[in-house]
């Protein structure tokens, strides 16, 4: 009898031994599985807008510099959408006059022949910039020796003050031009070309072009530095030309870098002002006055404050127009 108990108690012995066994492992795999929050960061809180999990810190960032952009550019929007509704000069009291201002603009003569030259001489500088350009940067980005260097060459007219450029432009057009022009009898070169009204804009159109291009330059250089090489030797071996790799294989890649330069020329040849200021101040007889040389001379010193700063609001209007217009006609054109 003995000896069987204890043959029983053995055997009692063995399977809490595997029963405690199973348990354990049963009670690690189910750890294992379960995910564990030590060691592990705090799940950030969610964005009201948006499902990502956002840190506090990006706001703590965001939201002052929102404050401070909004107070020094949109504060002044507002509050100069609500003058242009006004007769108000820029001080003591003023009546509101509803649309007024916006209706005069459309019969004033001198405010029509200001954006028509905007326009024309906008034009002339954003194509002439940008195929200045785009051949400067294909040559640039070519084999050539000192490229480097050349590139710093390019860019420094773009590092200058417009305003000091444009009086050392004055001279060269008042004084040594003219008198190269006589030496070569050439009659319409033989006076300077800033007192003349027909050819006026000229200077104009150059200086904003010669200091233009070095950013367009540096811009498509950086849209060539994306093109894979791989396809320029998968083109050479099908025997294509050097334009026909220009046309058919880089214009097509480089087309949203294409596109913003469009953009950005355009909208800063539209808004050509200290090159007006440095060359003809407006003349002669008015007749190379631009939009926004039109809204400083008679909003600031002209006793029209009000009604130039419906000028300047109905022009920010065809300032964004042209934009969408561009970004929506070349990026549906885009191959990239």
């Amino acid at each position: 009898m003995t000896s069987l108990t204890n043959s029983d108690q053995q055997a009692r012995a063995m399977e809490d031994v595997l029963a405690n066994d199973i348990d354990t492992r049963t009670s690690r795999a189910n750890n294992a599985s379960a995910p564990s929050n030590a060691g592990k960061p705090r799940k950030k809180k969610k964005s009201a807008f948006s499902d990502r999990k956002v840190d506090r810190a990006y706001y703590w960032m965001a939201v002052p510099a929102a404050i401070i952009f909004a107070i020094f550019l949109y504060v002044p929007f507002i509050q100069g959408i609500m003058y242009s509704f006004t007769n108000s000069q820029g001080y003591g009291n003023y009546d509101w006059i509803g649309f007024k201002n916006y209706v005069a603009l459309f019969q004033d003569e001198r405010v029509g022949h200001a954006y028509l030259f905007t326009f024309l001489i906008a034009i002339a500088i954003t194509v002439l910039i940008n195929v200045i350009a785009l051949f400067l940067a294909v040559a640039l980005n070519g084999k050539i020796a000192c490229k480097n260097g050349f590139r710093a060459i390019y860019f420094i007219p773009y590092t200058l003050a417009v305003l000091v450029i444009g009086y050392v432009f004055k001279y060269i057009f008042m004084e040594p031009l003219p008198a190269l022009g006589k030496a070569l009898h050439i009659g319409w070169l033989s006076e300077s070309l800033l007192t003349s009204e027909r050819y006026a804009w000229i200077p104009i159109v150059f200086l904003a072009v010669w200091q233009g291009v070095a950013y367009s330059v540096l811009i498509y250089l950086a849209g060539l530095q994306t093109v894979d090489t791989q396809v320029y030797e998968a083109a050479a071996i099908d025997g294509v030309n050097a334009w026909q790799k220009f046309w058919k294989i880089t214009f097509p890649l480089i087309g949203p870098f294409f596109t913003i330069n469009l953009v950005l020329t355009m909208k800063n040849a539209l808004g050509t002002f200290d090159q007006v200021v440095a060359l003809t101040d407006g003349g002669p007889n008015s007749k190379t006055e631009t939009v926004t040389y039109l809204i400083w001379k008679g909003g600031l010193t002209g006793g029209e404050y009000a009604y130039q700063t419906a000028n300047a609001v109905l022009f920010f209007i065809v300032l964004a127009i042209i934009a969408f217009i561009q970004l929506k006609f070349f990026g549906s054109k885009e191959k990239v």
